[in-house]
């Protein structure tokens, strides 16, 4: 009797399969470019908006990656990074709850922010022609920004990938000529790759909000800080969530943003996370003075200078 032949992998589970089978690299274990500069971390492959957007928040930046949010917390916690940059918002998707929860359980202090604009392109490995495409991998929420497009293309299916810059990695190194991407300028750049039609979102007011955070005992505070962040819990009883707020309306504090998440194993009981625009570091410190005679929980996230494009 003859051998069976194995069977050949279709195009989708070669790219999912590849990821599978290559042996997990240390965290951190690449870098943007060697040099001197502060070693910032981010979640995703270099080349990603996240990577922009450290840049932005410090120029001269070694960006490290990690595949994972809690990997980066993890980095900044033994000091193996100075600072991690991290989407926090979406102006489009919403908020990174992830990313709320992680601010919270971890000793660290927001230090500044910025906003990106988003810009989605399609990007494919040379010599791939638009007609050749029928398969087009990116992060969920790239995908979502870009239903139009896809819609007007309906040759190009679409499939979930872990990231955006990710996808373009992965598109290189298969060599995939019937796949494209959709990412960043900069991850087309980092990897050689080319961009078929530029700026495909939906909606060209396409921005996310980026913190820069620090270990707490890393922190300077910003003499110039005009916002401050901060998360609170109140007692699960009528009136205790408006109290809290009303006592911060009555200091004429500007609340920006609301944020509620779920207390892990308590359920019905929430953690609330505001952002306020603030005069002068003592108006933040009296936020956090009224919130403490309503609330059985109260931690700043940090204060800093309202980021902007």
């Amino acid at each position: 009797m003859s051998a069976q032949t194995p069977a050949k992998e279709s195009p989708v589970e070669l790219w999912y399969g590849t990821r599978r089978k290559t042996p997990p690299q240390p965290e951190s274990a690449a870098v943007s470019q060697p040099g001197a500069g502060p070693r910032v971390a981010i979640q995703g492959e270099l080349g990603a908006f996240s990577h922009e957007a450290a840049l932005k928040l410090i120029p001269d930046a070694v960006v490290v990656p990690f595949s994972h949010s809690i990997g980066v917390f993890a980095a900044l916690a033994a000091a193996t990074v100075d600072a991690a940059a991290l989407p926090i918002e979406n102006s489009l998707a919403g908020s990174v709850s992830e990313h709320f929860d992680l601010l919270l359980t971890h000793d660290v202090t927001v230090v500044a922010e910025t906003r990106l604009r988003i810009r989605h392109n399609l990007i494919v490995i040379y010599g791939t022609r638009a007609a050749d495409v029928v398969r087009v991998f990116s992060h969920p929420v790239a995908l979502a920004q870009c239903k139009q497009f896809l819609a007007a293309h309906p040759n190009m299916e679409p499939f979930a990938f872990y990231d955006t810059a990710g996808s373009v990695k992965q598109l290189v190194e298969i060599g995939d000529r019937q796949a494209a991407a959709i990412a960043s300028e900069a991850a087309a750049r980092t990897y050689g790759a080319k961009i078929l039609h530029a700026n495909i979102e939906d909606n060209s007011e396409n921005y996310t909000r980026f913190f820069l955070v620090k270990r707490a005992e890393d922190a300077v505070p910003d003499p110039a800080a005009n916002k401050v962040s901060l998360a609170f819990s109140v007692e699960n009883r009528p009136g205790s969530l408006v109290a809290a707020l009303n006592a911060l309306a009555a200091l004429g504090t500007n609340l920006t943003k609301i944020e509620s998440r779920p207390v892990h194993g308590k359920p019905w009981e929430y953690v609330f996370y505001v952002d306020c625009q603030i005069q002068s570091p003592s108006e933040a410190d009296h936020a956090v003075d009224v919130l403490h005679k309503h609330c059985a929980m109260v931690k700043e996230l940090g204060r800093y200078h309202e980021g902007l494009e």
